[in-house]
């Protein structure tokens, strides 16, 4: 294992992130504080409790999750096109550094940010509304889950995209509906019978679903199920990343 070509590559990429930190951390927490302030001041002051749990409390992990999802890819598809772009990936594959080690060091600095974005949001929400945390062993464990899996699929994306344009498609034009349909500010069970069952399909709703049962212990499937998903989907990347290095897929062009 080359730690140190790794730890290059990690300390690089976190580097770049310090570097535009107004980008990259201020601008999502303010964001996220405008959606504490319209949905969980203006309207959760007009709403029951949902299963027990205040609006307000209620739509926190939810947030949490919309904006790890979109920074986790964000961060990893930036991390991995800039060097396709700028012609310095061959450097990074001419160096004595396996397809395995180039992953860890990206993957591991998108992730890394996500997980702190995600705990500043987690304290910034504690100045809008008060929450608990009833498991917070597993509620990291979800952490860092879903931010290195959606760095993964980052990752993914980052070499597949032939230009700005497409590096963009997917967290705006897939990700973000996807994680704004899959219960961030509301309970599938609130929707009608045939609506839940298509809500299943989304696979954020599990994300979202398995890290609120963190929260307050209740969700909208299993944790189990949710674990599950969550292990299928970070599989199926690290196969997909598997076959890209074994065929040269997309990685100097």
């Amino acid at each position: 294992m080359n730690t140190y070509g790794i730890s290059a590559i990690y300390r690089f990429e976190l580097a770049r992130w310090f570097r535009t930190l107004v980008q990259s951390l201020l601008s999502p927490v303010i964001s996220t504080s405008l959606y504490f302030v319209v949905f969980g001041a203006a309207i959760g002051s007009r709403m029951a409790e949902i299963e027990g749990v205040s609006y307000g409390a209620f739509i926190v992990p939810g947030l949490i999750m919309l904006s790890v999802l979109t920074e986790s890819i964000s961060n990893a598809s930036f991390g991995i096109y800039m060097p396709r772009y700028s012609g310095t990936i061959y450097e990074v594959l001419s160096a004595p550094i396996s397809g395995m080690e180039i992953v860890i060091g990206y993957v591991g600095a998108a992730a890394t940010k996500s997980i702190m974005l995600g705990l500043v949001i987690l304290a910034t929400a504690r100045l809008f509304v008060p929450f608990s945390i009833e498991h917070p062993l597993w509620m990291v464990s979800f952490l860092v889950l879903t931010s290195l899996t959606f760095s993964l699929f980052g990752f993914i994306i980052g070499l597949w995209a032939s230009g700005w344009e497409k590096l963009q498609i997917v967290p705006i034009m897939v990700v973000t509906p996807l994680a704004f349909l899959g219960g961030s500010f509301y309970s599938i069970s609130m929707l009608p019978e045939f609506w839940q069952k298509v809500a299943l399909f989304n696979p954020v709703v599990y994300l979202i679903s398995g890290f609120r049962w963190s929260f307050y212990g209740v969700s909208d499937v299993a944790v189990g199920v949710s674990l599950g998903m969550t292990f299928l989907f970070l599989t199926l990347c690290l196969i997909v990343i598997w076959w890209i290095f074994k065929t040269g897929y997309r990685l100097k062009a």
